[in-house]
């Protein structure tokens, strides 16, 4: 979901885990670039922010809890120098929440090295991982995926005196999904999980000034560099003053691409593997305009993700299309709770309709997913309240199923409402007149410029191209129904105990 309308509630949306930005660049403001790259990857990740810096000798790291701009200042960057640099903005999926030990880059030592470590996804076998090091002394404080692959990648560098070999350690021990940047006092890595589920992207700076590496191109736009490739699975690039050079860490698998970057996390003005992602949800809509119409005098799009497919629709369906839904830029995550009084008002903090535009008219709303139902219900009844006739939403991605263990903020099958009820089910619940959501093949189908094709649609299939360990998937995988019947089993054999007894 492209937004939620209170803050404090638990998001009806798909959260992207973190952003991942790098610079070598010997003579430039390595630091002050970070941040700008930082900030044009906000989207992905706004609880904290963090910037590690190496000057040839010793690492240097800023890191708090906030959005960019509240961590970093003239000051904090003025006192980062140096000529390769990580940066990292990061929204918590796993392990810990919120906290300055979580926040990236982790730095770990090698011997009297430091090394600074920034983490885009979430792996899904760290526990032995985790173990492992304990017993061999090492401290973890932060309590997540992300510390344990700093932690790990120093050890193993300590004990083979080779930091590719650290890291080529932990690419062969942690399973799911990882971008990663490391920032050596003298060299800056980034390598990439086997699947590529995660993006990353390197670019170079004009006149052969210095190396870029980002989640998204919009990142490299921002300080000017001009995209080359993306970092391919399983490779690890580094970059240094003797050049660029290449190896691939772990052999390719299979490809699994996060097709959900293309439809909600990605920056509209960015490109991923050869695919822009503006012209992917223009698509979107106008596929599902073929596979899902509706009679209605308006197209409305949900701010922001749902507005491009929105002008897909209405442009493949010739149905005008209406700025009719308001978002508020200025409200982001917030520790100031409204009341329960100011709840029951149904405070529109984010999102408000136009009545000007709405009353009267039927309406086909585009958003870009629907997770727990929460938020499409709240639009709906504002809509309605604001004098729509007709509500018709269309979601431009396939019915959301499965938990996502890589990276992404979903819940059991239990919250996910999909999971739970059926389409009919689901419409009446939430109030609107109808609903319909693209097909898995039409979501592909939208996606023509992609140059490797392969993409994780675990969250549409149940298909996991990384295996999620049978403890985790045991209980992640249970619906409302399957923790119904479970309960009155257990109900049942704990009345025969008594019963015996």
């Amino acid at each position: 979901m492209s937004t939620s309308i209170l803050p404090g509630e638990r998001p009806d949306r798909l959260e992207e885990e973190c952003a991942v930005f790098g610079v070598f660049a010997p003579g430039e403001d390595v630091a002050r670039m970070t941040c700008f790259g930082l900030q044009a990857l906000q989207h992905r990740g706004q609880e904290s922010a963090g910037i590690a810096v190496g000057d040839g000798e010793t690492i240097m790291v800023s890191k708090d809890l906030g959005l960019v701009t509240q961590v970093f200042d003239e000051a904090s960057l003025a006192a980062l120098t140096g000529f390769v640099a990580v940066g990292h903005a990061r929204y918590s999926t796993s392990g810990a929440a919120a906290s300055w030990e979580a926040a990236q880059p982790h730095i770990s030592a090698i011997d009297e090295t430091l090394i600074a470590l920034a983490h885009n996804g979430t792996l899904v076998n760290t526990n032995s991982l985790r173990a492992r090091l304990i017993d061999e002394g090492v401290q973890l404080r932060a309590g997540t995926d992300s510390e344990v692959a700093a932690k790990a990648i120093g050890d193993i560098t300590k004990k083979t005196h080779h930091l590719r070999e650290g890291i080529r350690f932990a690419m062969e021990h942690l399973k799911g999904a990882y971008a990663m940047v490391l920032a050596s006092p003298d060299c800056l890595y980034a390598f990439r999980d086997p699947n590529g589920i995660r993006p990353l992207c390197m670019g170079k700076l004009p006149d052969d000034r210095g190396w870029v590496v980002s989640s998204e191109t919009c990142g490299l736009d921002i300080v000017g560099a001009e995209y080359v490739r993306d970092v391919n699975p399983g490779e690890i690039v580094r970059f240094s003053k003797d050049g660029v050079t290449s190896e691939q860490g772990v052999p390719a698998g299979r490809r699994a691409s996060c097709i959900f970057e293309y439809v909600y996390f990605a920056r509209p003005d960015s490109v991923m593997d050869g695919q822009s992602v503006y012209q992917a949800r223009r698509n979107m809509g106008r596929i599902l305009a073929r596979e899902a119409p509706a009679d209605a005098d308006l197209v409305l799009g949900v701010p922001d993700s749902g507005i491009p497919s929105a002008m897909g629709f209405a442009f493949e369906s010739g149905i005008p299309y209406a700025d009719g839904i308001v978002k508020n830029r200025y409200v982001g995550r917030t520790f100031i709770q409204p009341t329960q009084a100011m709840r029951q008002l149904g405070i529109r903090l984010k999102l408000n309709p136009l009545p000007s535009v709405i009353s009267g008219k039927r309406l086909i709303v585009i958003d870009d997913s629907i997770v727990r139902g929460n938020t499409s219900k709240k639009l709906i009844e504002m809509l309605r309240q604001a004098g729509a006739t007709e509500v018709h939403m269309r979601i431009v991605s396939p019915e959301v199923l499965w938990p996502c263990f890589y990276g992404i903020d979903t819940d059991t099958r239990d919250q996910l409402i999909a999971a739970n009820m059926t389409n009919e089910e689901m419409c009446e619940w939430m109030g609107a007149d109808s609903l319909a959501f693209i097909s898995l093949p039409g979501l592909r189908e939208s996606l023509p410029d992609v140059r490797d094709p392969g993409f994780c649609e675990a969250c549409f299939s149940g298909d996991y191209p990384v295996e999620i360990p049978p403890s985790t998937a045991k209980k992640s995988f249970m619906t409302k129904a399957d923790f119904a019947a479970e309960y009155a089993r257990e109900s049942e054999k704990a009345e025969k105990t008594q019963v015996t007894l």
